[in-house]
């Protein structure tokens, strides 16, 4: 069972394992700007000053908000502080997600998410999605080429199998995954054992699951009544101890449940309670 609690991502930067996502300090729909922006700028340095050195976004939440309320909120950064971001998902509308994986856009995103950030080099940066109607070659090629101009320190993947993370490291290294991962869905089992042989981080979206599946009365259920804490502590809990490259990112627009989740990483399930709950996928 994993126990610590930093993982070198890259090799070369030490993140503290429980991170913060940026997409819900958004406007609905990841649209616009919130309906209060000073409460998103709180929740951003509460983030920091809780001991998040983590943050993932992108360019198309919001679309451009989110990056340029980081900035706002956190910029100077503080040491040590690594700012994930992510391009190659275009935004037409709220709620909606068109990929564009050309070489010429990715290029565009790169530059334009160094200047909403405000940043030289942006520690990683995530292709968002694999654009069907583009090889992945090409993405990749533009991203690498962006690393090799200084502008990139190092490359991510995100939404893909453990075929398409070998085909990209053909092309350049690659220091992290991001797929969506958690107690209910473990479609992405296999791509978390490739992370974890390669010491690659993962970076679990939607960690903490809808609940949707699992019946009123379940194991996480259980384990938050008998530690006094809520069933969203016990899930990030539970990933944080599954894997020693797991990453969770949650994100939230409120700062008591910010802290809440932030709180989750001094949260020890015992072998009993995390099997308990490992048995849960699929159910439902």
């Amino acid at each position: 069972m994993a126990t610590n609690s930093t993982f070198q991502l890259g090799g070369d930067l030490t993140v503290n394992r429980l991170g913060f996502g940026a997409m819900r300090i958004t406007g609905e729909g990841i649209w616009g700007w919130p309906a209060d922006r000073n409460n998103a700028l709180k929740v951003l340095r509460r983030a920091v000053e809780l001991g998040v050195n983590l943050i993932d976004t992108a360019d198309a939440y919001g679309p451009e908000t989110s990056e340029l309320l980081i900035a706002e909120a956190l910029h100077p950064y503080p040491k040590g502080l690594v700012i994930a971001t992510k391009g190659g998902l275009t935004r037409p509308g709220p709620d909606q997600w068109v990929p564009n994986g050309r070489a010429e856009h990715l290029k565009q995103a790169v530059d334009g998410s160094l200047k909403r950030l405000r940043l030289d080099r942006i520690d990683l940066y995530q292709l968002h999605t694999v654009d069907r109607k583009v090889p992945m070659e090409q993405s990749l090629g533009a991203l690498k080429e962006m690393q090799d101009a200084g502008k990139v320190r190092h490359v991510g993947l995100s939404n893909v199998s453990t075929e398409e993370i070998e085909r990209a490291r053909k092309i350049l290294p690659i220091v992290s995954v991001q797929n969506e991962y958690n107690i209910e869905d473990r479609t992405s089992e296999k791509v978390l054992v490739y992370c974890e042989k390669q010491s690659l981080g993962f970076m679990p979206w939607f960690p903490i699951g809808g609940g949707r599946g699992l019946k009123p009365e379940n194991a996480v259920e259980t384990a938050a009544r008998d530690h006094g804490v809520s069933v969203f502590q016990v899930a990030l809990a539970w990933l944080l101890q599954r894997s020693p490259v797991m990453l969770p990112i949650p994100g939230t627009s409120s700062i008591a449940h910010l802290e809440e989740n932030v709180a989750a990483a001094k949260l020890k399930l015992t072998p009993a309670e995390w099997k308990a709950i490992d048995a849960l996928a699929g159910q439902g």
